[in-house]
């Protein structure tokens, strides 16, 4: 029963997220002052690469390719997709000079909005309560979401307000969210069957078995991405401040 309802629940997301991302860079695009043609290229590659993305991830996941490594020595195959997935959104988006002017043009609120979709992290509260997913893993990592998405909540309300703390709490709440990525995945590997599991030897994850493979090996990596524009907007404007 959890497996039918964790599927639809995963590829409902998988049009949400992608399009919340897309629409982020959209806003920033139009404010960036940039050539409409160059505008427009830089929106329809991060559309197609997200979009090819999700495709790759579920058939690698069905394949059973993404589970964590049996020997030490084998590829670690589940963490190519978060990082590399997290490092080449990131170089797109800091090492073009389209990346850049479109993030630029992007306040603190719009980079910090789309952690509020960490929410749909509380599906695993769901999964332990229903059996599939161990209780190590399960309430680390839910409600670490929680906190990662109403941190960002608060932190877009505080913007939006004017708040004097407001970029504090923008920094606190990508702190928030990236410790949660790092314990997530750290248990996620300590649960699952594989050289690494140590706990959980009676109810291993199924984090890295589809449907459930979406969130590290799709959605994290665009939410780590994120976290990290969030984090050099802040240092940017910190130096800006600074030099004056």
């Amino acid at each position: 029963m959890f497996e039918t309802f964790a599927t639809a629940y995963v590829q409902a997301f998988a049009v949400i997220l992608p399009a919340f991302a897309v629409g982020i860079l959209s806003i920033g695009a139009y404010k960036s002052g940039l050539p409409l043609r160059q505008s427009a290229t830089a929106v329809a590659v991060a559309t197609v690469a997200l979009g090819l993305w999700h495709p790759l991830v579920v058939l690698l996941a069905k394949a059973g390719i993404l589970m964590p490594p049996l020997a030490v020595t084998d590829p670690p195959y589940a963490l190519m997709p978060l990082i590399g997935g997290a490092a080449f959104l990131w170089g797109l988006g800091r090492l073009t000079v389209t990346g850049r002017a479109i993030l630029g043009s992007l306040g603190h609120a719009e980079l910090i909005s789309i952690q509020s979709l960490r929410l749909m992290g509380s599906v695993f509260l769901l999964g332990w309560l229903m059996g599939p997913l161990p209780w190590q893993f399960a309430l680390p990592a839910g409600i670490g979401d929680i906190l990662a998405g109403i941190a960002a909540i608060q932190a877009m309300r505080a913007l939006n307000r004017g708040d004097a703390n407001a970029e504090d709490l923008v920094r606190r709440a990508s702190y928030i969210g990236l410790l949660d990525f790092a314990i997530a995945v750290s248990l996620g590997i300590a649960t699952s069957a594989g050289a690494l599991q140590f706990m959980a030897f009676d109810n291993p994850n199924v984090i890295n078995a589809y449907p459930l493979a979406l969130f590290p090996e799709y959605f994290v990596p665009v939410f780590i991405a994120f976290q990290l524009f969030s984090l050099g907007a802040l240092r940017r404007n910190s130096q800006r401040l600074a030099a004056v």
